[in-house]
């Protein structure tokens, strides 16, 4: 791994649960020795990735990271676009909802709408979901270009529960049920007792760029609420894509 790989796993270690770590954590976590940890992290602080609190001399995220991300939603606003829908779908359902984009090899969660009552799906913003195994991940492969689910399906493949798919022909199964239907069911594959379902958002091109799914506990789920749920959710998804690509994708569609 190069350095800019070194670092930018760094950065990846934070998460909402642990917003702050410390130099010994981080080069545990890493795997890295302290003095390459800490080279890294005075790397970072420098281009004000990460800043470290003069108090307690943990690392945090840091404001060049804010800086990038409102450069990028200036030029692609995928969350001021997409949000007000997520949040419509979340009232509509009384369930979890989140909106995810893609990233390197698994979708990145960039907004969470949870429901106030107790029992709930907890998912944070900044979790990373994988590909084969969420409700997220069968729907985008459904609907990614061949490289990108090539290479989901040649890599290792975790079991996370005794219901997750890892069989390249099971997954392929379901992709192509998920295209069929027009949004993605993960019953139990990445925690015990939570269902979900997900529809893909579209690039102008046709191909999946992000996915908005409903989580919730099995226990209270019906087969009606799933394929409510579902069509809830292939509706915000063709709604936040149209309005991010307005006539392209309006074409594309009446091409295919």
């Amino acid at each position: 791994m190069g350095t800019v790989g070194k670092a930018i796993s760094l950065l990846e270690l934070f998460t909402v649960a642990e917003p702050e770590l410390g130099l010994s954590d981080l080069a545990r976590r890493s795997g890295f020795d302290k003095a390459t940890t800490r080279r890294l992290l005075v790397a970072l602080t420098a281009h004000g990735f990460v800043e470290q609190d003069g108090g307690t001399r943990h690392y945090r995220l840091g404001a060049g990271l804010s800086r990038l991300a409102r450069i990028r939603e200036a030029r692609f606003p995928f969350l001021q676009t997409a949000v007000p829908l997520v949040r419509d779908l979340a009232s509509a359902t009384v369930e979890t909802v989140h909106l995810s984009e893609f990233g390197i090899d698994r979708l990145v969660t960039v907004h969470v709408e949870h429901p106030t009552r107790a029992n709930r799906v907890n998912v944070d913003v900044g979790q990373l979901l994988p590909l084969h195994s969420t409700a997220s991940g069968i729907i985008y492969l459904a609907f990614a270009r061949e490289e990108t689910v090539k290479a989901c399906l040649a890599a290792p493949l975790e079991a996370f529960t005794a219901h997750t798919l890892i069989e390249p022909a099971a997954i392929s199964r379901s992709l192509d049920e998920a295209r069929g239907r027009g949004y993605s069911i993960c019953d139990q594959g990445l925690e015990e007792g939570v269902i979900g379902v997900a529809a893909a958002i579209l690039s102008a091109d046709g191909f999946a760029l992000g996915t908005i799914a409903v989580a919730a506990p099995k226990a209270r789920t019906t087969a009606a609420d799933i394929a409510a749920r579902g069509l809830a959710a292939v509706a915000a998804a063709r709604e936040i894509s149209m309005r991010l690509n307005g006539e392209n994708l309006q074409t594309l569609r009446r091409q295919a």
